[in-house]
């Protein structure tokens, strides 16, 4: 064999060499498809497992991340290798707290990937809201049945809120700051729950009121005592009463006086009394008749027996009229004392319910009531006004009269003016 000939023998084996070399290289050298939570990419591995390349490429995995296909599977050319992150969602539902763990990357898949569709339900995080792996914390309120009582009527609702003020803001229950709810706004929703609001509203209103007048005792010593004059009318005066009206589902429940304003002075009446003594009763003539009979009788009797006779029967005849003199003052006596027991039982209690509902209004129906201001017994007389009327007949105050003899002397006030000197007139 030549030289050429075996140089062309050597230059055919490097050749077949490297050919055979080169094929079996591209026989090991395998394409992959990676997917990382959506994103995208292609690597060459030679041989090896899914693990292998995943280490190739930098990509560490939990074991709550999901690797597919599983790590521990050999390489094929063209295959695709898919990573999902799991990550940690912490739910609270109708305030109860619960974490999970998915491999969703949005709020929405997560929710359908752990079974938690939550139709109709309100999630603070929106549903397309993408999750990192650092996980997202939030709240999801499912609908409740719930007793809706609003001014009295009752009805039946479902709602979907968080907490009772978001409850009647969804059902379109309009309420103010004077309104009553129960239970608070800040309350959690729970599913079978009453939520009752009653309205209150609070209202300013005006009342005219009488002011009763004061009656004046003026002393005259030009009249007698028991005597008495008016020498001036009382007139009463008015005042404007604000109060503040508050009501409850339109029932009034409380009214509070919040001002008063006089409007008109009451103009007080003026009793002119007698303090001059009344003139003594002249005093009965004596009888001298009697006394000069008697003269006579003792001197004829000194003089005769016969004469003593005549003077025994004069003295008999003036001794007569004696018992006349006595049945006439007894006469007296009786009527006097008849004359007194009629002033004593002149009571008079005409309307005493009337008289019993204004003392309980004046005076809390205490009709011996003395507190100092001027005003005494169940129907709050002045001493004035008491006088004036003849209240003197039973008692110098009239909180130290009986009931009966106050409603007499009520009576008489009554039959002059009325009920207009009493506050509490309404209350008749």
């Amino acid at each position: 064999m030549t030289s050429v000939a075996t140089r062309r023998i050597a230059q055919a084996g490097v050749v077949g060499g490297l050919v055979l070399g080169v094929s079996g290289v591209a026989v090991m050298d395998k394409s992959v498809a990676l997917d990382v939570d959506g994103e995208k990419s292609s690597a060459h591995a030679f041989g090896g497992t899914v693990e292998d390349v995943l280490d190739k490429q930098g990509i560490e995995v939990g074991e709550r991340d999901q690797v597919t296909p599983a790590l521990d599977t050999p390489v094929e050319d063209g295959q695709e290798i898919v990573v999902r992150y799991a990550r940690q969602l912490t739910i609270t539902v109708d305030g109860e707290k619960k974490t999970y763990w998915t491999t969703a990357t949005t709020v929405g898949d997560a929710l359908e990937q752990l079974g938690l569709r939550g139709e109709g339900a309100i999630l603070s995080a929106s549903r397309s809201q993408s999750l990192g792996r650092d996980g997202l914390s939030f709240s999801m309120t499912t609908p409740k049945d719930v007793t809706l009582v609003v001014a009295g009527k009752k009805s039946k609702e479902t709602v979907n809120a968080l907490n009772v003020g978001q409850a009647l803001k969804a059902l379109e229950v309009k309420f103010d700051s004077d309104d009553k709810i129960a239970p608070g706004k800040s309350k959690p929703v729970t599913d079978g729950m009453t939520i009752r609001v009653d309205e209150i509203e609070k209202k300013s209103a005006k009342k005219t009121e009488a002011i009763p007048f004061e009656t004046v005792v003026k002393k005259d010593d030009s009249k007698e005592v028991g005597t008495s004059t008016v020498s001036r009318e009382g007139k009463a005066g008015s005042r404007t009463v604000t109060y503040e009206v508050t009501s409850k589902n339109g029932k009034q429940v409380s009214q509070k006086q919040t001002g008063s304003k006089v409007t008109s002075e009451p103009v007080a009446k003026i009793v002119v009394q007698g303090t001059k003594p009344k003139p003594q009763p002249k005093p009965a003539p004596s009888s001298t008749k009697s006394s000069s009979s008697s003269t006579k009788s003792s001197s004829s009797s000194a003089k005769s027996s016969s004469s003593s006779t005549k003077s025994s029967s004069s003295s008999a005849k003036s001794s007569t009229p004696a018992p006349k003199s006595s049945s006439t003052s007894s006469k007296r006596s009786s009527s006097s004392s008849s004359s007194s027991s009629s002033s004593g039982s002149g009571l008079n209690l005409a309307r005493a319910a009337m008289w019993d509902r204004i003392a309980q209004c004046e005076s809390t129906g205490n009709w011996s009531i003395n507190t100092g201001n001027g005003y005494y017994g169940g129907l709050q007389f002045n001493i004035g006004t008491w006088l004036s009327v003849g209240g003197g007949d039973f008692a110098s105050r009239p909180d130290l009269a009986s009931r009966a003899e106050q409603i007499t002397v009520a009576n008489r006030l009554y039959a002059q003016r009325g009920l207009q000197p009493w506050g509490c007139a309404h209350a008749a």
